[in-house]
């Protein structure tokens, strides 16, 4: 079985991880540490340079998530700055800026940079379409999941337990990199 060793404290991320990666036979093992997390235009920039830090201070190969919220009538605001709007603004702040507004439209959008030791990382990409809430719903989950509504849903994130909540996320950059991992063991 190969292993693979993701660098997060979140358990949401570490749970769906270990989940998606398992049909390809690949375990998650797990390590929290903080990574520097660069400011940029994008989820993927921010976990290529989080992953090739871990990957040098831990001299391992290792798997860096980041996702970002962007909603469009605010022109992709949180976007990068999910993280950091989740510690200030919260959701009920991102709902202050979005009343009024009619196109609630937004999307999560999630990379995921694996970097072998020694080299650069490489990023997959997925990206989970849905609406913004006229108010906040639900007790599973934790932040934005209680202000997403998936797309073919009409309630928030916050209103599926664990298990459903994962399988509503586009699970595209899990599968490109099981299988990437796999063809490269061959």
């Amino acid at each position: 079985m190969q292993e693979i060793t993701l660098i997060s404290g979140n358990r949401a991320k570490i749970i769906n991880t270990t989940n998606k990666l398992k049909p390809f036979n690949i375990k998650v093992n797990n390590i929290k540490m903080e990574t520097i997390e660069i400011q940029a235009d994008t989820a993927e920039e921010i976990a290529a340079y989080s992953a090739k830090y871990a990957s040098e201070v831990l001299k391992r190969d290792v798997l860096k998530n980041d996702c970002g919220l962007y909603v469009k009538a605010l022109k992709g605001f949180p976007g990068p700055y999910t993280h950091y709007c989740g510690d200030t603004i919260t959701e009920d702040g991102l709902l202050k800026l979005m009343e009024g507004i009619k196109d609630r439209t937004a999307e999560f959008r999630e990379a995921l940079a694996y970097c072998k030791y020694g080299e650069e990382p490489v990023v997959f990409s997925s990206i989970t379409k849905g609406r913004i809430a006229l108010k906040k719903s639900g007790k599973y989950g934790y932040s934005w999941d209680f202000i997403f509504i998936p797309q073919g849903k009409r309630k928030t994130l916050g209103n599926f337990d664990d298990k459903e909540r994962f399988e509503l996320w586009d699970d595209s950059a899990y599968i490109k990199l099981g299988e990437y991992l796999t063809n490269m063991n061959k």
